[in-house]
Protein backbone atom coordinates (compact mmCIF):
# COMPACT_ATOMS: atom_id res chain seq x y z
CA UNK A 1 0.00 0.00 0.00
CA UNK A 2 0.87 3.74 -1.03
CA UNK A 3 1.65 6.04 2.43
CA UNK A 4 3.28 9.18 2.70
CA UNK A 5 5.35 10.60 5.37
CA UNK A 6 5.77 14.14 5.68
CA UNK A 7 9.30 15.41 7.52
CA UNK A 8 10.13 18.52 8.28
CA UNK A 9 13.48 19.88 7.08
CA UNK A 10 16.49 21.36 8.68
CA UNK A 11 18.49 23.28 5.89
CA UNK A 12 20.78 26.03 6.06
CA UNK A 13 20.99 29.01 4.02
CA UNK A 14 22.36 27.42 1.04
CA UNK A 15 20.13 24.89 0.64
CA UNK A 16 16.88 26.71 1.32
CA UNK A 17 17.88 29.15 -1.52
CA UNK A 18 18.46 26.12 -3.96
CA UNK A 19 14.83 24.57 -2.52
CA UNK A 20 13.27 28.33 -2.89
CA UNK A 21 14.93 28.41 -6.80
CA UNK A 22 14.02 24.94 -7.29
CA UNK A 23 9.84 25.85 -6.40
CA UNK A 24 10.31 28.68 -8.53
CA UNK A 25 11.53 26.65 -11.64
CA UNK A 26 8.54 23.67 -10.78
CA UNK A 27 5.53 26.84 -10.70
CA UNK A 28 7.02 28.38 -13.68
CA UNK A 29 7.09 25.35 -15.91
CA UNK A 30 3.73 24.17 -14.64
CA UNK A 31 2.55 27.85 -15.62
CA UNK A 32 4.18 27.91 -18.97
CA UNK A 33 3.02 24.39 -19.64
CA UNK A 34 -0.68 25.11 -18.73
CA UNK A 35 -0.17 28.12 -20.70
CA UNK A 36 0.80 25.72 -23.60
CA UNK A 37 -1.55 23.16 -23.07
CA UNK A 38 -4.78 25.99 -23.35
CA UNK A 39 -3.10 27.72 -26.49
CA UNK A 40 -2.34 24.31 -28.54
CA UNK A 41 -6.17 22.59 -27.31
CA UNK A 42 -7.64 26.55 -29.02
CA UNK A 43 -5.47 25.44 -31.75
CA UNK A 44 -6.85 21.81 -32.16
CA UNK A 45 -9.59 22.65 -31.93
CA UNK A 46 -10.12 25.46 -34.74
CA UNK A 47 -7.82 22.54 -37.12
CA UNK A 48 -8.87 18.86 -36.10
CA UNK A 49 -5.18 18.22 -38.02
CA UNK A 50 -3.32 19.45 -35.01
CA UNK A 51 -2.61 16.98 -32.28
CA UNK A 52 -3.95 17.35 -28.88
CA UNK A 53 -1.45 18.59 -25.97
CA UNK A 54 -0.12 15.87 -23.64
CA UNK A 55 2.09 16.38 -21.22
CA UNK A 56 4.80 14.12 -22.74
CA UNK A 57 4.92 16.56 -25.81
CA UNK A 58 5.29 19.37 -23.99
CA UNK A 59 7.99 18.18 -21.74
CA UNK A 60 9.88 17.51 -25.08
CA UNK A 61 8.96 20.87 -26.35
CA UNK A 62 10.40 22.51 -22.75
CA UNK A 63 13.78 20.38 -23.24
CA UNK A 64 14.17 21.84 -26.98
CA UNK A 65 13.72 25.69 -25.54
CA UNK A 66 14.99 26.00 -21.89
CA UNK A 67 18.52 25.84 -23.15
CA UNK A 68 18.27 29.13 -25.43
CA UNK A 69 15.37 30.80 -23.81
CA UNK A 70 15.64 29.34 -20.02
CA UNK A 71 19.07 28.56 -19.33
CA UNK A 72 18.57 29.15 -15.53
CA UNK A 73 16.67 26.02 -15.02
CA UNK A 74 20.26 24.42 -15.42
CA UNK A 75 20.71 25.67 -12.07
CA UNK A 76 18.29 22.94 -10.25
CA UNK A 77 18.04 19.01 -11.30
CA UNK A 78 16.11 19.00 -14.66
CA UNK A 79 13.52 16.35 -12.63
CA UNK A 80 11.72 19.39 -11.48
CA UNK A 81 10.12 20.70 -14.67
CA UNK A 82 9.80 17.34 -15.76
CA UNK A 83 7.26 16.29 -12.42
CA UNK A 84 5.60 19.89 -13.08
CA UNK A 85 4.70 19.19 -16.28
CA UNK A 86 3.67 15.56 -15.21
CA UNK A 87 2.10 16.46 -12.65
CA UNK A 88 -0.25 19.13 -14.88
CA UNK A 89 -0.76 15.87 -17.15
CA UNK A 90 -2.10 13.90 -14.10
CA UNK A 91 -4.32 17.31 -13.39
CA UNK A 92 -5.97 17.25 -16.54
CA UNK A 93 -6.42 13.78 -16.48
CA UNK A 94 -8.12 13.94 -13.52
CA UNK A 95 -10.20 16.81 -14.19
CA UNK A 96 -11.59 14.96 -17.38
CA UNK A 97 -12.68 12.04 -15.26
CA UNK A 98 -14.82 14.87 -13.43
CA UNK A 99 -12.26 13.71 -10.30
CA UNK A 100 -10.87 17.35 -9.69
CA UNK A 101 -11.81 21.30 -11.06
CA UNK A 102 -9.87 22.76 -13.91
CA UNK A 103 -5.97 22.83 -13.39
CA UNK A 104 -5.19 27.04 -12.37
CA UNK A 105 -1.89 28.63 -12.50
CA UNK A 106 0.31 28.63 -9.59
CA UNK A 107 1.17 31.80 -7.75
CA UNK A 108 4.30 32.43 -5.57
CA UNK A 109 4.30 32.23 -1.83
CA UNK A 110 1.22 29.98 -2.13
CA UNK A 111 2.25 26.95 -4.37
CA UNK A 112 6.20 26.83 -3.12
CA UNK A 113 7.12 22.79 -4.33
CA UNK A 114 9.00 20.53 -6.24
CA UNK A 115 8.71 17.02 -6.80
CA UNK A 116 11.49 14.62 -7.21
CA UNK A 117 11.54 10.82 -8.86
CA UNK A 118 12.98 8.37 -6.99
CA UNK A 119 16.08 8.08 -8.73
CA UNK A 120 16.83 11.58 -8.19
CA UNK A 121 16.44 11.19 -4.23
CA UNK A 122 17.51 9.00 -1.65
CA UNK A 123 17.28 8.63 2.43
CA UNK A 124 20.14 7.70 4.45
CA UNK A 125 19.24 8.08 8.34
CA UNK A 126 17.70 11.29 9.07
CA UNK A 127 18.78 13.19 6.02
CA UNK A 128 17.72 13.21 2.32
CA UNK A 129 20.04 13.63 -0.78
CA UNK A 130 18.42 16.36 -3.01
CA UNK A 131 20.44 16.34 -6.98
CA UNK A 132 22.86 19.38 -7.44
CA UNK A 133 22.72 19.79 -3.43
CA UNK A 134 23.74 17.13 -1.83
CA UNK A 135 22.47 15.77 1.97
CA UNK A 136 20.23 18.13 3.63
CA UNK A 137 19.45 17.24 7.34
CA UNK A 138 15.26 15.61 8.46
CA UNK A 139 14.17 16.16 12.18
CA UNK A 140 13.46 12.87 12.31
CA UNK A 141 13.63 9.29 10.11
CA UNK A 142 11.54 8.08 7.53
CA UNK A 143 8.97 6.17 9.76
CA UNK A 144 7.88 3.66 6.88
CA UNK A 145 9.80 0.98 4.73
CA UNK A 146 9.40 -0.76 1.53
CA UNK A 147 10.26 1.19 -1.86
CA UNK A 148 10.36 4.91 -1.93
CA UNK A 149 8.59 6.11 -4.96
CA UNK A 150 8.90 9.98 -4.61
CA UNK A 151 9.32 13.05 -2.89
CA UNK A 152 7.90 16.47 -2.31
CA UNK A 153 9.62 19.07 -1.07
CA UNK A 154 7.28 22.26 0.17
CA UNK A 155 7.45 25.25 1.97
CA UNK A 156 5.08 26.06 4.94
CA UNK A 157 5.11 30.11 6.50
CA UNK A 158 9.06 29.78 6.65
CA UNK A 159 9.62 26.05 7.07
CA UNK A 160 10.71 23.45 4.38
CA UNK A 161 8.76 19.88 4.45
CA UNK A 162 9.36 16.61 2.79
CA UNK A 163 6.84 14.62 1.65
CA UNK A 164 7.56 11.07 0.94
CA UNK A 165 5.93 8.23 -0.51
CA UNK A 166 6.29 4.82 0.61
CA UNK A 167 5.05 1.67 -0.98
CA UNK A 168 5.37 -0.61 2.01
CA UNK A 169 4.26 -4.09 2.00
CA UNK A 170 2.16 -4.45 4.92
CA UNK A 171 -0.19 -2.75 7.30
CA UNK A 172 2.57 -2.98 10.10
CA UNK A 173 2.27 0.63 10.34
CA UNK A 174 -1.43 0.66 11.73
CA UNK A 175 -2.43 0.28 15.19
CA UNK A 176 -4.30 -2.92 16.04
CA UNK A 177 -7.03 -2.85 17.22
CA UNK A 178 -8.92 -3.89 20.90
CA UNK A 179 -11.99 -5.41 20.07
CA UNK A 180 -14.40 -6.57 17.68
CA UNK A 181 -17.15 -4.17 18.41
CA UNK A 182 -18.68 -1.31 16.77
CA UNK A 183 -19.08 2.59 17.61
CA UNK A 184 -21.56 4.90 16.84
CA UNK A 185 -20.17 9.03 16.16
CA UNK A 186 -22.28 11.86 16.44
CA UNK A 187 -20.57 15.07 15.19
CA UNK A 188 -21.72 18.56 17.15
CA UNK A 189 -20.76 22.33 17.43
CA UNK A 190 -20.73 22.94 20.86
CA UNK A 191 -18.94 19.15 20.78
CA UNK A 192 -16.79 17.77 18.73
CA UNK A 193 -17.83 14.45 18.77
CA UNK A 194 -19.80 12.08 20.82
CA UNK A 195 -19.15 8.67 20.51
CA UNK A 196 -22.55 6.17 21.28
CA UNK A 197 -20.40 4.78 24.53
CA UNK A 198 -21.09 7.95 25.84
CA UNK A 199 -17.61 9.42 25.50
CA UNK A 200 -17.74 14.00 24.57
CA UNK A 201 -14.27 15.30 23.16
CA UNK A 202 -14.42 18.77 23.20
CA UNK A 203 -11.95 19.41 20.83
CA UNK A 204 -9.47 22.35 20.91
CA UNK A 205 -10.27 26.18 19.89
CA UNK A 206 -7.88 27.50 18.67
CA UNK A 207 -8.94 29.89 16.59
CA UNK A 208 -10.32 31.68 19.31
CA UNK A 209 -7.92 31.40 21.74
CA UNK A 210 -5.34 33.06 19.52
CA UNK A 211 -7.60 35.44 17.69
CA UNK A 212 -6.65 38.36 19.54
CA UNK A 213 -3.18 37.76 18.44
CA UNK A 214 -4.02 37.07 14.45
CA UNK A 215 -6.04 39.88 14.44
CA UNK A 216 -3.09 42.17 15.94
CA UNK A 217 -0.50 40.77 13.72
CA UNK A 218 -2.91 41.48 10.55
CA UNK A 219 -3.60 44.79 11.48
CA UNK A 220 0.05 45.16 11.97
CA UNK A 221 0.52 43.57 8.43
CA UNK A 222 -1.97 46.26 6.65
CA UNK A 223 0.12 48.95 7.84
CA UNK A 224 3.42 48.12 6.41
CA UNK A 225 4.60 49.51 3.14
CA UNK A 226 4.57 46.99 0.60
CA UNK A 227 7.70 45.60 -0.80
CA UNK A 228 9.26 46.53 2.65
CA UNK A 229 11.72 44.25 4.59
CA UNK A 230 9.09 44.93 7.75
CA UNK A 231 6.25 43.84 5.79
CA UNK A 232 7.69 40.63 5.14
CA UNK A 233 8.65 39.94 8.13
CA UNK A 234 5.37 40.94 9.79
CA UNK A 235 3.99 38.53 7.03
CA UNK A 236 5.71 35.40 8.06
CA UNK A 237 4.65 36.18 11.54
CA UNK A 238 1.02 36.21 10.36
CA UNK A 239 1.99 32.29 8.73
CA UNK A 240 3.28 30.78 11.32
CA UNK A 241 0.47 32.16 13.68
CA UNK A 242 -2.19 29.84 10.90
CA UNK A 243 0.10 27.23 10.87
CA UNK A 244 0.07 26.95 14.58
CA UNK A 245 -3.50 27.34 14.27
CA UNK A 246 -4.06 24.48 11.59
CA UNK A 247 -1.18 21.85 13.92
CA UNK A 248 -3.43 22.56 16.74
CA UNK A 249 -6.71 21.22 14.51
CA UNK A 250 -4.35 18.41 12.68
CA UNK A 251 -3.51 16.95 15.77
CA UNK A 252 -6.94 17.05 17.34
CA UNK A 253 -7.98 15.29 14.39
CA UNK A 254 -4.99 13.17 14.48
CA UNK A 255 -5.46 11.79 17.95
CA UNK A 256 -9.73 11.62 17.39
CA UNK A 257 -9.36 9.71 14.35
CA UNK A 258 -6.94 6.95 15.90
CA UNK A 259 -8.95 6.44 18.77
CA UNK A 260 -11.97 4.63 17.23
CA UNK A 261 -9.21 2.47 15.31
CA UNK A 262 -7.45 1.68 18.26
CA UNK A 263 -11.05 0.25 19.72
CA UNK A 264 -12.97 -0.74 16.90
CA UNK A 265 -10.78 -2.24 14.39
CA UNK A 266 -12.84 -1.93 11.39
CA UNK A 267 -12.35 1.60 9.80
CA UNK A 268 -10.68 1.85 6.55
CA UNK A 269 -7.66 4.45 7.66
CA UNK A 270 -8.53 6.57 4.15
CA UNK A 271 -11.75 6.18 4.91
CA UNK A 272 -11.49 9.58 7.46
CA UNK A 273 -11.86 12.51 6.13
CA UNK A 274 -11.90 16.27 7.58
CA UNK A 275 -15.48 18.43 7.20
CA UNK A 276 -16.06 21.63 8.25
CA UNK A 277 -19.10 21.85 10.76
CA UNK A 278 -20.06 25.59 11.70
CA UNK A 279 -16.34 27.16 12.73
CA UNK A 280 -14.61 23.57 14.07
CA UNK A 281 -13.52 20.96 12.41
CA UNK A 282 -15.12 17.59 12.69
CA UNK A 283 -14.71 13.84 11.59
CA UNK A 284 -16.53 12.66 8.55
CA UNK A 285 -16.35 9.11 7.36
CA UNK A 286 -16.47 8.14 3.47
CA UNK A 287 -18.34 11.56 2.76
CA UNK A 288 -21.40 10.81 4.39
CA UNK A 289 -22.05 14.12 5.32
CA UNK A 290 -23.01 15.06 9.39
CA UNK A 291 -25.03 12.66 11.52
CA UNK A 292 -24.62 9.18 13.29
CA UNK A 293 -21.64 7.26 11.70
CA UNK A 294 -21.78 3.10 12.72
CA UNK A 295 -18.34 1.26 12.10
CA UNK A 296 -19.74 -2.32 11.55
CA UNK A 297 -17.09 -5.57 12.55
CA UNK A 298 -15.59 -6.57 9.30
CA UNK A 299 -12.76 -8.61 8.87
CA UNK A 300 -10.00 -6.34 9.53
CA UNK A 301 -8.03 -3.17 9.12
CA UNK A 302 -7.92 -3.21 5.46
CA UNK A 303 -11.55 -4.56 4.72
CA UNK A 304 -13.23 -2.53 6.79
CA UNK A 305 -16.08 0.03 6.20
CA UNK A 306 -17.66 2.82 7.44
CA UNK A 307 -21.86 3.63 7.02
CA UNK A 308 -24.08 5.73 7.86
CA UNK A 309 -26.94 5.06 10.58
CA UNK A 310 -30.13 6.86 12.09
CA UNK A 311 -30.36 8.49 14.91
CA UNK A 312 -32.70 6.73 16.84
CA UNK A 313 -30.67 2.88 16.41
Amino acid sequence: MLIAHKIALDPNNVQATYFARAAGTARFAWNWALAEWQRQYKACKADSALSKPSQMALRRQLNGIKGERFPWMREVTKNVPQMAIIQLGAAFKNFFAGRARYPRFRKKGIHDRFSLTNEQSSIDGSRIRIPKLGWVRMRETLRFTGRILSATVSRVADRWFASITVDTPDSSHLPEAENQGAVGVDLGVSALVTFSTGEVITGPKAHKILLDRLRRLSRGLSRKVKGSRNRKKAKAKLARLHVRISNIRQNAMHQLTTKPHTSVPHHRHQGFERARHGQEQALVACRVGYGLLRVPAATGIQGGTARRGDRGG
